[in-house]
């Protein structure tokens, strides 16, 4: 069809269209929000039901032949400007990939997500993968029909690693885990030869508000607009975003060891950064969207390790924590601190593991996503499965589903190929923090003083205000003048660890 509008009232209809879908699919984040946070458990039926219909509107809105019509149109015309075209160009990509989804397959999926979110936690609660055993497997099995639905070359895997990084592939995991392995490996090794490092004052009288308080305290620190956003409790930590002027993040306590609550506030407020510092301009647009998973998960990852289990950040902030929590820190040194919350030691739980032995937990889930969806492994065979990876990865022993394979809340919404996009994430990461002390020599000084606001400057001008102008390649060349280089990465870990465990 053949549009006789002016371009400039075209893209006009075009914004106005994108900006509705994006109201009801934000009114379900609202939703969504709440259902992790202040959600009665009598009300998830009815959730379940609210959520499956605005996800339902809001597909049927953005594959109407109108809308398809209007970007075909806006596409083949010559004359819009560059953000204009950027923006037609990603939502066409978009309307085509969404296409091939009928409205009725998306609201099976929504429905499927809550009851599995809900059947999750049950679980947890109880400590039985059997009580998630069932939805995991319909989840499962809709997730191998929207790889068939999407189409894919070589594995249906690659079909929903598409819907976090563009692009990706298992041939592109596959290279990139095999080139860390090894010498995460050898690391792991070293360090395993040196005596233990000391974090026993960690698990100590941690009492919930206070820990709050201070954890409130690092986010402020960190930049976090607190009129554009705020943090709450929740079973998983998260970070959600409305609009960048609304960016909600949770968090959880537990009283008997400090570092829960602390990086996860730190992880998921450098999420929340991101979202924060998005163009809101183009709020519904793509322009006004995250690059990319892995590209997010940098953030959050930069913030958490590369600043917030520095030595440096550390030296200032370390004083009002001691005062904070004055019987189990007692006598420990702000050296000794540092080298205690970095302690490598293969572990259970993959939000709690250090630096190096973290990837072997990300692998072990791609292993495991890969399975399913080439239906080598069955859902029932997850438990066995996972303690014998565990106990040849990592050498530890899984004692129950709760530290095992119900630790993440991910699977229960669906979302099968977004775990490699961490380890992709920390690679990013390392390479964006060391380009950004080399290009602004102010950053190091300001993080040794306790300021983040020329690191968060450099971010907020070389990765926040593109959106998703560029693929996470094209992003990481125009930031750091190479493409992933995971050699930053290798280097940052092998420096910060020689110097810890003296090797």
């Amino acid at each position: 069809m053949v549009l006789t509008k002016s371009t400039k009232d075209l893209y006009t209809e075009y914004v106005d269209r994108m900006r509705k879908i994006a109201d009801v699919k934000y009114a379900a984040a609202v939703l969504e929000w709440d259902q992790e946070t202040y959600l009665p458990p009598k009300g998830a039926e009815y959730r379940g039901r609210q959520l499956a219909t605005l996800s339902e509107i809001a597909h049927e809105w953005f594959t109407t032949a109108r809308l398809g019509d209007l970007l075909q149109e806006l596409h083949q015309r010559g004359d819009l400007p560059e953000d204009q075209h950027r923006n037609a160009e990603l939502s066409l990509e978009d309307y085509n990939k969404q296409k091939k989804f009928s409205p009725a397959f998306i609201r099976r999926l929504s429905e499927t997500s809550s009851r599995s979110f809900h059947s999750w936690l049950q679980a947890r609660t109880a400590n039985s993968f059997s009580l998630f055993e069932n939805d995991l497997s319909a989840m499962v099995g809709l997730k191998k029909e929207e790889a068939e639905l999407a189409g894919y070359e070589q594995h249906p895997y690659n079909a929903l690693l598409d819907n976090f990084e563009k692009g990706c592939t298992i041939a592109l995991l596959d290279k990139v885990f095999a080139s860390v392995r090894g010498p995460l490996k050898d690391l792991l090794d070293k360090i395993a030869a040196r005596p233990p490092v000391d974090d026993s004052f960690l698990r100590g009288d941690y009492p919930r508000q206070p820990q709050w308080d201070f954890g409130m305290g690092l986010i402020r620190q960190m930049g976090f607009d607190f009129d554009a956003g705020r943090q709450d409790l929740s079973e998983h930590p998260f970070t959600t975003s409305f609009n960048a002027r609304d960016v909600r993040i949770t968090t959880r306590v537990d009283e008997r060891d400090f570092s829960h609550m602390t990086f996860s506030c730190i992880h998921e407020t450098g999420h929340a950064l991101y979202e924060q510092g998005l163009p809101i301009e183009y709020y519904g647009l793509p322009l006004g969207e995250y690059a990319s998973l892995s590209i997010h998960e940098s953030q959050s990852r930069l913030w958490e390790n590369n600043v917030g289990r520095s030595l440096d950040w550390w030296r200032t902030i370390y004083p009002r924590l001691q005062a904070t929590f004055p019987q189990p820190l007692k006598g420990v040194s702000v050296e000794h601190f540092y080298k205690g919350i970095n302690k490598v030691a293969p572990s259970l739980i993959r939000t709690e593991a250090d630096e190096v032995s973290y990837h072997f937990h990300v692998m072990i889930r791609y292993q495991l996503e890969k399975s399913l969806l080439d239906g080598s492994l069955v859902v029932a065979d997850i438990p066995t499965w996972w303690k014998d990876k565990y106990a040849a990865w990592l050498g530890v022993t899984v004692p129950d589903d709760k530290r095992g394979c119900l630790q993440d809340v991910h699977w229960s919404h669906g979302s099968f190929g977004y775990f490699p996009t961490y380890s992709l994430g920390s690679f990013y990461a390392a390479q964006f923090f060391s380009a950004a002390e080399k290009q602004d020599l102010t950053i190091g000084t300001a993080l040794r003083e306790g300021h983040s606001e020329p690191l968060l400057r450099w971010l907020r001008t070389h990765i926040h205000c593109y959106g998703r102008r560029y693929t996470s390649e094209q992003l990481c060349k125009s930031a750091t003048g190479e493409p992933l280089n995971i050699q930053h990465f290798l280097d940052y870990l092998s420096d910060k660890y020689v110097n810890i465990y003296s090797f």
